[in-house]
């Protein structure tokens, strides 16, 4: 598809259109409805657009608002071919599942617990496994995802409207009607507008995330705890399991202050609260429809004893007994049922914004609900309806187990420069002086300040005279976090994160400013911080320290008893974006494989278990690829039972707009875990050293060359103009700056729109450059023997073969012929060449050697349809990206206000139609 001129000739009279009916795989029939129902939708709106759509025509000489058009034309075109592929991936799942059986369904419990059976993994080591198991994905708003909540629930719409067509029973009239239907949706996301009209706002987010949660995830999480009992119960047959609630969300919107002015902790307190009322009514309408099922009466089934006296007390707290009793006769289910509605009721009313506060008893928290659940379960067991208690209730019990009143275990995250200039301000208070006037932060002097002040018991706030508007911000929030946990739920707030974590005191000052907020179990001696505090390790730089700075954390008695308090796990997070920046994409790969191998032996040492948290976002460049080859990935015993993972962006409406893929989503995560704690260890590696040996010098090697780029004379400005990074700021898709503290360096820069605007101009050095060098400058060293030992490591070595499988297919996406067009922007053209002809040096070393070491004819030739969909989306990205060139040129050339709002709307329209087009960008 190419766009086209200015004035398209007139529109000839199509014939009517005769739906394809969808068959099992193939995705060709509903691509051919949908093509067809925005085609028509073109024709009565732009009708001088077909032939853009068509791919016929180029739009180089279109007025800015029709490009604008043509762009949204072409971005609904991804957005639906992308419906499609996720449609037809998960008919095939259930057609491999239908023909092979479940155990043959890659991703599956099915496949992991018949390997590990077959493996010999006892029964009571998978009972072991299951108790200490904690998986939690995390929603983060990073911005690089454009969608508006009503867009996605449009696309949602259609994706149903699909299955529905699939289904054999429609007459030709039903059939057409329900063609209609899904036509309005696409008519209604083209009139609609894909755009933000506005800056996000905290809220906005707020809102976004909790989409996913009301349309699947609600639903399908406890569907995944019963698809691992009933994996459990066909390859352990003789051993009785229930699945705990393991897997659970964590989320950062409403949380994450790092950068961010926006997230205050009056913003965190109202996202806490809407997070509670999400998930309280969810259980008020399941436990509604609970209670019209549970139509059983005395007269047929005898009630036993033990649940009448529960339904006794439940009546009492009411204040209204006899009239429920009243209302529902000998139905003591229906009457228990009443009680708890009445209750979540009013526990929902209490945390509203403004509080009402209703007559009779409410829930303090979410296990008391849980505990009452429990009972009707056991009422109904014990009356001889276990499968109504299997089937209807517990679903019910494990939704409020998983979700509790929280949706989600929200983490505060801040950086360490707001953390230590609160506590300057605290030292001055106490102390006397001014903040600049405390002890270096590395000193001797300042640990002592730490220790001292945290070994005070705090038995109320202290008067602290000289903080400042930003500290009493910081220590509100810390305030909130024990406000919050006695008034929704103690797992409403999952951790603290501290972003550029440098050192023992950094992370100690945290456990201070937590002290002051009064979030401690305080009495001399054994104090305790209820509060995780989780460093986060981003640069290269910090991933070394790592190792020491936890062995050094791990030996203070405070921590120690803190951590055994909160569960027995140290949480570390190890940050897979500003490592790339810092050294690209391999040494940033291998630095962070080498610091969770030595943090894991540090746990091991200190017998503290560090449980790691993956800082991953959508790209390749930021980490992100396919969910169970990273898993498998990672070092040995380095999972330790808890996996966390941030899901950002437009990674989380690819896994979770829709129940079918979120449930497998869901699924593939928690049994890759599973296998690699399972399993791991089984696997004996006799080649490590020498495997370990050749990656470091394949790192270093390729850090020396990228490092060289990025210090190039010029590179900054280079980058600046050859590429749309300050427009970025223009497309409203998310709350935060593009700049920590709003300088200008590029080390300040955030890693998203640095890997977000490489992708855009089609360089995408992020996800390759060095690595060829790296590979020609080891063979050059070790000769024959070095080659031969890179061909086993690329069969062999799992961390290996998954940075050369997505280096291969990030390269399929460089295109440079068109990366040069946008290396004119740059107005020096002696760094222009330069820096361009380094680039272009790469590349073809890069495919080079990577088709060298892997025996391939061609880039990602093991990646079929990886190749088949990227074909089929590029010839538009291309001509998409070449316009992007010329936009960008008007735009930054043009003085007139007018024109440029005009030229602005196209631009970012084809910013937001090159991401979704790849569909990873940032």
């Amino acid at each position: 598809m190419t766009m086209l001129a200015e004035a398209a000739p007139p529109v000839e009279e199509a014939a009517p259109f005769e739906p394809p009916v969808i068959t099992g795989t193939e995705p060709t029939a509903a691509t051919e409805i949908l093509f067809h129902a925005l085609l028509q939708i073109c024709r009565r709106h732009e009708p001088q657009l077909e032939r853009v759509l068509k791919g016929e025509a180029d739009i180089a000489k279109l007025t800015p608002e029709l490009m604008s058009r043509a762009l949204q034309l072409q971005g609904i075109w991804f957005r639906l071919l992308s419906i499609v592929e996720e449609n037809t991936a998960m008919r095939r799942r259930r057609h491999a599942e239908r023909n092979h059986g479940r155990a043959e369904v890659n991703g599956t419990f099915s496949k992991v617990l018949a390997q590990a059976a077959a493996a010999g993994v006892k029964a009571a080591e998978v009972q072991t496994m299951l108790k200490g198991l904690r998986i939690r994905p995390t929603i983060t708003a990073h911005p690089t995802e454009s969608k508006r909540v009503t867009v996605l629930e449009k696309l949602r719409k259609i994706y149903l409207l699909l299955l529905e067509l699939e289904l054999p029973r429609w007459t030709e009239r039903e059939r057409n009607a329900l063609v209609n239907d899904l036509s309005d949706q696409i008519e209604l996301i083209f009139l609609t507008g894909e755009l933000q009209l506005e800056k996000a706002t905290v809220v906005r987010e707020v809102s976004w995330a909790l989409h996913f949660f009301d349309e699947s995830l609600f639903e399908m999480l406890p569907e995944v705890l019963t698809s691992l009992e009933t994996s459990l119960a066909e390859h352990y047959p003789d051993d009785n399991f229930e699945a705990p609630p393991f897997f659970q969300f964590g989320c950062w919107v409403g949380g994450d202050r790092d950068g961010n002015p926006f997230v205050t902790h009056d913003v965190t307190r109202t996202t806490l609260k809407r997070n509670a009322r999400a998930s309280m009514r969810r259980f008020r309408t399941r436990i509604s429809d609970l209670g019209k099922h549970l139509s059983i009466t005395e007269r047929v089934l005898p009630t036993p004893v033990a649940f009448r006296k529960e339904l006794k007390a439940l009546l009492d707290q009411s204040g209204d007994g006899e009239a429920i009793a009243a209302r529902n006769p000998g139905e003591h289910f229906r009457q228990f049922l009443t009680c708890v509605l009445r209750k979540l009721d009013a526990t929902i009313e209490r945390n509203k914004e403004e509080p009402i506060i209703l007559p009779g008893a409410w829930y303090a928290d979410a296990d008391q609900i849980i505990g009452d659940l429990k009972t009707l379960e056991h009422g109904l067991i014990e009356g001889d309806c276990r499968s109504l208690a299997v089937n209807q209730v517990r679903p019910v019990r494990r939704m409020v187990e998983l979700f509790r009143f929280s949706t989600c275990h929200l983490d505060i995250r801040e950086n360490s420069t707001r953390t230590t200039n609160a506590l300057k301000e605290i030292w001055a208070s106490i102390e006397g002086g001014e903040p600049d006037e405390a002890p270096d932060l590395e000193s001797s002097e300042w640990r002592a300040w730490l220790t001292a002040e945290l070994s005070k018991p705090r038995t109320k706030l202290r008067d602290l005279p000289k903080l400042s508007e930003e500290s009493r911000e910081t220590l509100a929030t810390f305030a909130l976090v024990g406000e919050m946990r006695a008034g929704i739920d103690r797992e409403a707030v999952g951790c603290f994160i501290l972003s550029m974590t440098r050192s023992v005191n950094d992370i100690l000052g945290v456990y201070l400013l937590a002290k002051e907020a009064r979030i401690y179990l305080d009495s001399p001696g054994v104090e305790i911080c209820q509060l995780p505090i989780v460093p986060l390790f981003e640069t290269i730089e910090d991933l070394r320290a790592a190792p020491a700075i936890m062995k050094e954390l791990l030996a203070i008695p405070l921590v120690r008893r803190s951590v055994r308090w909160q569960g027995g796990f140290q949480e570390v997070m190890v940050g897979y974006s500003d490592s790339n920046k810092d050294g690209g994409y391999f040494a940033s790969n291998w630095e962070l494989y080498k610091a969770q191998a030595k943090l894991t032996e540090v746990g091991e040492q200190a017998s503290v278990p560090i449980a790691f948290f993956h800082g991953r976002g959508g790209s390749v460049s930021r980490g992100g690829a396919p969910t169970a080859r990273a898993i498998e990935a990672l070092p040995q015993g380095s999972i330790n039972r808890q996996y966390r993972v941030t899901d950002q962006g437009e990674v989380v409406s690819f896994k979770y707009s829709n129940r079918g893929t979120a449930a497998y989503q869901m699924e593939l995560t928690a049994a890759s875990v599973l296998e690699h704690a399972l399993l791991s260890m089984r696997d004996v590696q006799p080649w490590k050293a020498e495997f370990d040996d050749a990656m470091e010098a394949l790192s270093g090697a390729s850090r020396a060359i990228y490092t060289q780029l990025i210090n190039h004379d010029g590179f900054v400005e280079y980058f600046q103009n050859a590429s749309p990074l300050d427009e970025l700021a223009l497309l409203n898709i998310g709350s935060r700056p593009a700049r920590r503290f709003g300088a200008r360096s590029l080390s300040d820069l955030r890693a998203i729109p640095w890997v977000f605007a490489w992708a855009q101009n089609r360089h995408i050095i992020t996800g390759w450059y060095g690595i060829g060098s790296g590979l020609k400058n080891f063979i050059e060293v070790r000769g024959e023997q070095g080659e031969e030992l890179l061909k086993r490591m690329f069969e062999k070595s799992k961390p290996f073969r998954l940075i050369l499988d997505e280096v291969e297919k990030t390269l399929r996406m460089v295109d440079l012929s068109i990366a040069r067009e946008y290396s004119k922007l740059a107005p020096d053209q002696k760094t222009r060449d330069e820096v361009f002809g380094l680039i272009e040096a790469e590349y073809a070393l890069t495919c080079e050697m990577c088709l060298r070491v892997s025996g391939g004819g061609e880039i990602a030739f093991r990646y079929p349809a990886f190749r088949e969909r990227l074909a089929e989306r590029l010839p538009v990205i291309n001509q998409v990206s070449r316009e992007q060139v010329e936009l960008l040129r008007l735009y930054r050339g043009e003085t007139d206000e007018f024109k440029r709002d005009e030229i602005k709307s196209a631009l970012l329209l084809s910013i937001n139609c090159i991401s979704v087009g790849f569909g990873a960008t940032g």
